[in-house]
C-alpha cells in the first residue's frame, strides 16, 4: 500500500479551501478528489473534515493530520531536493510567524519580493509577538528576537542585528537641553516600552560584556514601538528605539540620536525551523535572502550612527 496515497490531494483541498477549487489547481474532477480523500479517511479510520455542496471544514482530527502531511511533503521535497538542486525552481508553500512590527517593517519586504521572483513559492505569514510553537503548530520557520535554547527538535541561524539608540526631536532637545552623558538621562522625560504592567529598561554594554540599564524618568508607557517612534517625533522626550524604526524620521529630521559616543546595544534576531535531515530548497533561499537584506548582518538596513 502506497502510503502517501491521497496526502497530496488532502493537503490541496485544504490550502486551496474547497474540493472545487483543488480539482482545478491538480487538473482533475471534484469527483475524482472527492474519492480519493474519501479512501483516504476509509484508511485512517477518521473523518478528517466536513462536506456539502458549498461548505468545507476539517475536523479536529484533520487539523491534526494535516499539519503532520504538510512536513511529510516538505521532507519529500527536500529529500528529492538534494540529489536534483537544479531541477527548476523552488515551489511550494511555507507558513512562517514573525514579529508583528519587524516582521511587517523588515521581513514581509523580503518575503514579497521572493514571491516575485519565485512565482511557484505560497507564504502564508502570521504577525505575532507570541512565541510559536513551530512543530505543534506546524509553521515551517519562526522569525524571533531571542537565542533559541538548546532543543533537540530545533535549529536556528543568526539573521538581523538590532542596534539600539537614544532619540528625541529637534524641537524636544532645543527645549530641554541635549544630554552630554548618560547620568543626563535621569533628569529627561522618557517614553518607554511596556507591557503587561512591566516596561523594558534602557540597556547599554557593560565593561564586563554584560549589560546596565540607564536612569529614566518614565512619562509616558506604550506596547507599540511605531507609536513610540511617533511620541518621540512629536516632541514629547527622549525614546530609546531599534536604529531600523527611525531611520526614515533621521533622515528627515524628524528625529536626532542623542550621545553618540555610548556604544548601542544590540539585539539578535534569529531564524527558527524545525530540525529536518534535509532542508528544502525554498526554505534555504528564504533564509539567505533575509540574512541579506535584515539590519545588521551585511551592514545594510538601520545602521544609523547618532548625531548630537
Amino acid at each position: 500500500m502506497d502510503r502517501l496515497a491521497g496526502i497530496q490531494e488532502f493537503v490541496t483541498v485544504v490550502d486551496a479551501g474547497g474540493f472545487s477549487a483543488a480539482a482545478d489547481k491538480l487538473h482533475l474532477s471534484r469527483s475524482a478528489i472527492g474519492k480519493t480523500v474519501a479512501r483516504l479517511e476509509t484508511r485512517l479510520g477518521v473523518r478528517l473534515c466536513h462536506r456539502t455542496t458549498r461548505n468545507f471544514k476539517l475536523t479536529s482530527d484533520g487539523h491534526a493530520f494535516y499539519e503532520h502531511c504538510v512536513r511529510v511533503l516538505a521532507a519529500v521535497d527536500a529529500a528529492e531536493n538534494s540529489v536534483t538542486p537544479d531541477k527548476g525552481e523552488p515551489a511550494g508553500r511555507m507558513r512562517i510567524s514573525v514579529p508583528v512590527l519587524f516582521g511587517r517593517r523588515c521581513v514581509a519586504p523580503v518575503v514579497y519580493d521572493l514571491a516575485r521572483q519565485y512565482p511557484k513559492l505560497r507564504f502564508d505569514m502570521s504577525f505575532t509577538d507570541r512565541p510559536v510553537d513551530l512543530i505543534e503548530e506546524g509553521y515551517d520557520l519562526a522569525v524571533r528576537n531571542a537565542a533559541l535554547p538548546d532543543s533537540a527538535v530545533l535549529t536556528a541561524r543568526r539573521i538581523a542585528r538590532q542596534r539600539m539608540t537614544i532619540c528625541a526631536s529637534p524641537s524636544y532637545l532645543a527645549s530641554h537641553g541635549t544630554p552630554a552623558c548618560m547620568e543626563d538621562i535621569a533628569s529627561h522625560d522618557a517614553i518607554v516600552y511596556g507591557r503587561e504592567g512591566s516596561t523594558r529598561p534602557w540597556l547599554f554594554p557593560d565593561s564586563k560584556g554584560g549589560s546596565y540599564a540607564a536612569p529614566t524618568r518614565n512619562r509616558i508607557v506604550l506596547d507599540d514601538l511605531e507609536a513610540a517612534a511617533d511620541a518621540a517625533a512629536s516632541g514629547l522626550a527622549l525614546a530609546w528605539l531599534p536604529c531600523w524604526l527611525i531611520r526614515d524620521r533621521v533622515l528627515d529630521g524628524s528625529l536626532v540620536g542623542v550621545l553618540p559616543d555610548i556604544e548601542p546595544l544590540v539585539f539578535d534576531t534569529y531564524a527558527i525551523w524545525p530540525k529536518a535531515p534535509f532542508m528544502p530548497a525554498r526554505l534555504r533561499i528564504l533564509i539567505d535572502a533575509l540574512v541579506a537584506r535584515l539590519p545588521g548582518l551585511t551592514g545594510t538596513n538601520g545602521e544609523i550612527k547618532s548625531s548630537g
